[in-house]
């Protein structure tokens, strides 16, 4: 990753976790609501469904060596370690999330190796993991690819740390489909701008074309899937949720750059509405 990108993605991380964790808990992603989107459900159990609906959806049953690329504070790497009684190994660039990861598994009593259920968490960069080849039965990846300035050298490496036979799973943010003859308007791309500003990322693409790149990385049984109109609740919710006390007084602080992306919440749930922000899946084994 570029130096200046690494440091506003950290820097994003380190101030608003814990103000997630306070409000939300330790799952940082996308709740699911049934595929009509229309189940109602509390929060925290929408988020924890999601984790197994893509895993009942990706068909895995079992795991023993689990990479979470893009790990947040560990809310997956502990719940798969815990659902397969395996080895989960988190990934972050916040030294915040690493730590407070760190802390949670400690809490659970699951940071001690061998010993299984376990996980350990390090500061690292997705695209240049340092693990040894076919490492892991499981890498998964949920919302993060959004966050990578090379969506293909993410894909690869994922590919690369995978042992034969094992799957990817991978949830992230993408942008409708495109053609020659239907290109993203001026509109659409100053909408998608505005979102890249607040939320630290380089650019999302769709999710024909992280299919497409899968394919050419050799990724076999690949399968897709767009869920948007499933998690696309999720944002209001977070609306609601940031108009508490708790959550205001916790913003003020936080500092600058978590009360931008509070008042920006609005970007993600009108990008859904409007199709033009789209939650794409994708898995497939090496």
């Amino acid at each position: 990753m570029t130096s200046t990108l690494y440091q506003q993605i950290q820097q994003f991380y380190d101030a608003s976790s814990g103000l997630w964790e306070q409000i939300w808990g330790e799952h940082m992603h996308h709740g699911y609501y049934g595929l009509d989107g229309k189940e109602p459900k509390e929060r925290r159990q929408a988020q924890i469904d999601l984790v197994e609906e893509l895993l009942k959806w990706a068909e895995v049953r079992q795991a023993e060596a689990i990479l979470d690329a893009g790990c947040g504070i560990g809310g997956s790497s502990l719940y798969l370690a815990q659902k397969f009684q395996a080895a989960a190994t988190g990934i972050t660039l916040s030294p915040v999330q690493a730590a407070r990861a760190t802390e949670r598994a400690r809490e659970a009593g699951m940071s001690s190796l061998p010993t299984q259920p376990s996980a350990q968490f390090f500061v690292r960069d997705a695209l240049n993991t340092d693990f040894a080849d076919n490492s892991f039965d499981l890498v998964w990846s949920l919302e993060s690819g959004e966050h990578m300035p090379d969506k293909r050298k993410f894909l690869q490496e994922c590919y690369r740390v995978l042992k034969p036979g094992g799957t990817l799973i991978m949830a992230t943010w993408c942008h409708r489909p495109t053609t020659p003859s239907d290109p993203l308007t001026t509109d659409e791309r100053q909408h998608l701008a505005d979102i890249y500003r607040v939320y630290c990322l380089p650019y999302v693409i769709s999710l024909p074309e992280y299919e497409a790149i899968a394919r050419q990385l050799a990724f076999q049984n690949i399968r897709t899937a767009d869920w948007s109109d499933a998690v696309a609740p999720f944002w209001d919710k977070v609306i609601e949720s940031a108009l508490t006390p708790n959550a205001i007084f916790g913003l003020l602080l936080s500092g600058w750059t978590t009360i931008q992306a509070a008042l920006a919440l609005n970007l993600m749930s009108r990008g859904y509405q409007r199709g033009l922000v789209r939650f794409g899946l994708l898995c497939g084994t090496k």
